[in-house]
């Protein structure tokens, strides 16, 4: 299908939301990939992330730009040629951008029971306000999004989950909250915002600075 949904968060800040219903060969039409994504996509043995990557290039087609916009630093993290930040995820049939004058990160994640089993792996000061008459896995997926968006926009790497990245309290209606990184060279706290889409969680992190 087309666009699914775009979200304003700010003036400075746009999120485009795709649901994956197309085919491969559909979605191969109306883009323009780069050699270095012609080859990323041979190499990829799942079609579930083939599509994933044809619709986040369909995504960039809506924001403005082309695959030739788009970079990789070594450390993976995705960079514009204009200067503008941008964050990029996708998760079984949703792929997700956000393009920011300031730094951003996004995630998108299927809610799922197995979160609960592997939650030791990334919740710690979170254990202290978590609500088990919440729903207790949409918090987690919450926690989960909020910690990868940060962690996607940290520049140098090396952070775990559990130890250096923190989210602060919030329950699920309140559809946002705020976190920050503990790192030496890293001073800064986020605005966290989240939005139920289908059985999903998308979650992004804003520069408090620019709300």
């Amino acid at each position: 299908m087309p666009l699914f949904k775009t979200i304003k968060p700010n003036k400075h800040t746009t999120v485009f939301v795709w649901k994956i219903d197309e085919p491969i060969k559909t979605l191969s039409k109306g883009i323009v990939l780069t050699e270095r994504s012609k080859n990323r996509l041979l190499s990829m043995k799942s079609e579930i992330h083939r599509r994933g990557f044809l619709s986040v290039r369909h995504l960039l087609k809506m924001a403005g730009y082309t695959d030739l916009d788009l970079f990789y630093n070594g450390n993976g993290k995705p960079h514009l040629t204009d200067g503008k930040h941008i964050s990029i995820t996708h998760s079984f049939n949703f792929s997700a951008i956000i393009v920011s004058d300031f730094e951003v990160g996004i995630d998108i994640e299927k809610n799922r029971e197995k979160i609960k089993v592997i939650q030791h792996k990334f919740v710690n000061f979170e254990r202290g306000f978590i609500h088990k008459d919440d729903d207790y896995i949409q918090q987690l997926t919450v926690i989960w999004g909020a910690k990868e968006s940060l962690y996607k926009i940290y520049p140098h790497g090396g952070l775990t989950f559990k130890n250096d990245i923190d989210i602060n309290s919030f329950q699920i209606a309140d559809k946002k909250t705020t976190g920050y990184i503990k790192a030496k060279d890293w001073n800064k706290n986020y605005t966290i915002k989240f939005h139920q889409i289908e059985g999903f969680t998308l979650v992004y992190a804003l520069a408090n600075s620019k709300k």
